[in-house]
């Protein structure tokens, strides 16, 4: 027994693999227990740079994984952002050209009353146009709006005729409003009448044509109505309008001696109208401006009334 151990021990203190002998200058194996009968300090491999780099590895995961989730806000942003610069961009081009072109052709500074109204159409019509596109686009990006839109496409016969119902009356006055700039019945900056109302044109747009009266009121006529209606235009064709005012009498009244006093003011004056309710005259005065047609008319109908009054006419 002793013969058969021995070799045991001598492999054991020459450090085979039952070896339980310390070296002092040797560390510990993970897991071996020291000679005191403790664990081992266990030797952690460096890892610094491999857990930072996993640490930014998770970081740009964690912010693809928002952007991604993000994208289609970013975009409709994005979209309508870039709809806007366009617009402010073609706007101020659209301004800036048509001025140097006008020079260039004319020799004067600034748009004719023909050039500014369609110009002005113009712009608002595409200015609408890149609108409408840049807010189609951003919807599009979101899925619950697409969902919509797939939906309401599917019932596109009933979604036709309901916003085709709704959108008759806009769509009419957009139409007319191109009428309008094309034929020019009106330009910006003519005096018109329309429905008793007289103003100066102030702007035409794509629903609705602005007027300024002389009290700096503004009227609202939708294009519709005013393409349609008939109007009375004092500043196209000529440079001056002639100023006329009518006058009613009592049925009984003598039209002679009314007529005789009226062109003692050195005016046209006729009989224009007879019925049971009296006579009406009409009395025409020198020509005009046609923005002075208003503070004439106004003139010539009290001189009218005060002959009337002296020569005993009622």
């Amino acid at each position: 027994m002793g013969g058969l151990l021995a070799p045991d021990a001598d492999r054991g203190q020459a450090g085979g693999p039952h070896h339980d002998a310390r070296d002092p200058e040797r560390p510990p194996r993970r897991g071996q227990v020291g000679a005191i009968g403790e664990r081992g300090p266990v030797a952690s491999p460096r890892r610094g740079p491999l857990l930072l780099y996993g640490q930014r590895h998770v970081t740009h995961i964690v912010a693809e994984t928002w952007l991604h989730r993000h994208s289609g806000l970013f975009t409709a942003l994005g979209t309508l952002l870039a709809a806007a610069l366009i617009v402010l961009v073609l706007d101020r081009f659209l301004v800036r050209r048509a001025g140097r072109l006008a020079r260039a052709v004319t020799g004067y500074d600034g748009l004719s009353q023909d050039a500014a109204t369609r110009l002005r159409f113009a712009r608002r019509t595409v200015e609408a146009v890149i609108v409408v596109i840049a807010i189609a686009i951003a919807l599009s990006q979101f899925d619950s709006l697409d969902k919509v839109g797939r939906t309401l496409l599917a019932s596109s016969a009933i979604t036709a005729a309901v916003v085709g119902f709704a959108a008759r009356q806009t769509l009419a006055n957009a139409v007319a409003g191109i009428l309008l700039a094309v034929v020019q019945p009106i330009r910006i900056g003519d005096l018109i009448t329309f429905e008793g109302e007289t103003g100066t044109v102030e702007d035409v747009g794509l629903t609705y044509t602005w007027l300024r009266t002389g009290a700096d009121a503004r009227i609202l006529i939708p294009n519709e109505r005013l393409a349609g209606g008939i109007l009375r235009n004092d500043s196209i064709r000529s440079p001056t309008v002639s100023t006329e005012v009518s006058v009613w009498l009592a049925p009984d009244a003598d039209e002679a001696v009314a007529l005789e006093a009226l062109r003692a003011l050195g005016v046209r004056a006729r009989l224009a109208e007879s019925t049971h309710e009296g006579l009406r005259l009409v009395v025409v005065g020198d020509p005009a401006a046609p923005g002075d047609r208003i503070a004439r008319e106004g003139d010539l109908r009290a001189a009218a009334l005060g002959a009337l009054r002296a020569s005993g006419v009622r």
